[in-house]
């Protein structure tokens, strides 16, 4: 194997074309430079080097060793300071999950000043439910996940606050409780209601479940959605009423009508969780950065 050192020194009598210059340049005797060189030739099997009395040149397969002991040798160089922005978190790749109402609080904002703060790390966005986040991390899929509590098994894991948010009533704008100035959940009674899995989503199926019992009535669920996109797009087309993150109040606005329910039982939080032994550096900056914007 051609080791680093004999690349450096092939190059410096490249450049000087003149043995003797670039032992000088090398710090050492010119025979053992030449044997060196030498060797060089052997293991690539090609002379590399032209000898004249008066010049040396380089040959063609010179020429193109020349180029690749060059970008060995950046390369080289690369490898400590590359390592030294991993160990740092200032590089590599962050695989981050989320359900879906955590786009429409504090994590975009958060990102984007993770991004601009940590330009050289590749962060990889996945929307996806709490219990397929759960599993995720535990199968080491992703590195960290903004998710609504209690998860299915916890065991392992590591949550720490992240957003907070509260449930609204979503019916269809045409729907005559859309007219209703003081709507409220007790009047969902009758309704239809669309809802997700409780066993993807226990947190918001757990709260949304509580509000209809509070109010004295066991919800009608005639369809469900995993995603709760997929939940609000159910309503505009009428399929049903629902309860859903207040945040995502905005989406299909023009064809779904929210009302915030003012109710503490309707304030619900999203926490970031990790693997209780993930000591990825990009994982900590991140929220660090995150706790930031707060």
């Amino acid at each position: 194997m051609i080791e680093l050192r004999q690349l450096r020194q092939f190059v410096v009598v490249a450049e000087e074309l003149h043995f003797h210059r670039a032992a000088r340049r090398l710090n050492m005797s010119q025979p053992p430079l030449s044997a060196a060189i030498k060797r060089i030739e052997t293991h690539a099997g090609e002379q590399l080097i032209l000898r004249g009395q008066r010049e040396n040149r380089l040959t063609v397969a010179g020429a193109a060793f020349l180029d690749q002991a060059r970008r060995t040798l950046d390369q080289a160089e690369r490898c400590a300071p590359a390592a030294r922005e991993a160990a740092a978190g200032q590089s590599g790749r962050l695989r981050l999950s989320y359900v879906g109402s955590a786009m429409y609080g504090r994590l975009p904002a958060a990102v984007r000043a993770f991004r601009r703060a940590y330009p050289r790390v590749r962060v990889d966005l996945m929307e996806e439910t709490t219990a397929a986040q759960t599993r995720a991390l535990r199968q080491e899929a992703i590195d960290l996940a903004v998710v609504l509590p209690p998860l299915p098994e916890n065991d392992g894991l590591k949550l720490q606050p992240f957003d907070s948010d509260r449930l609204a009533i979503a019916v269809p704008v045409a729907h005559p409780l859309a007219a209703e100035a003081d709507l409220a959940v007790r009047d969902l009674a009758s309704q239809a209601f669309v809802f997700w899995p409780g066993h993807e989503g226990r947190g918001f199926f757990r709260r949304a479940l509580a509000l209809c019992h509070a109010a004295g009535f066991e919800p009608d669920i005639v369809q469900e959605a995993r995603q709760i996109h997929g939940v609000i797009s159910l309503v505009a087309a009428e399929a049903g009423v629902a309860i859903v993150p207040a945040s995502m109040a905005s989406v299909r606005s023009n064809e779904v009508h929210y009302r915030v329910l003012d109710d503490p039982a309707a304030v619900f939080e999203l926490a970031a969780a990790r693997r209780a032994d993930c000591d990825l550096p990009v994982v900590t900056n991140f929220l660090s950065v995150a706790n930031s914007q707060r």
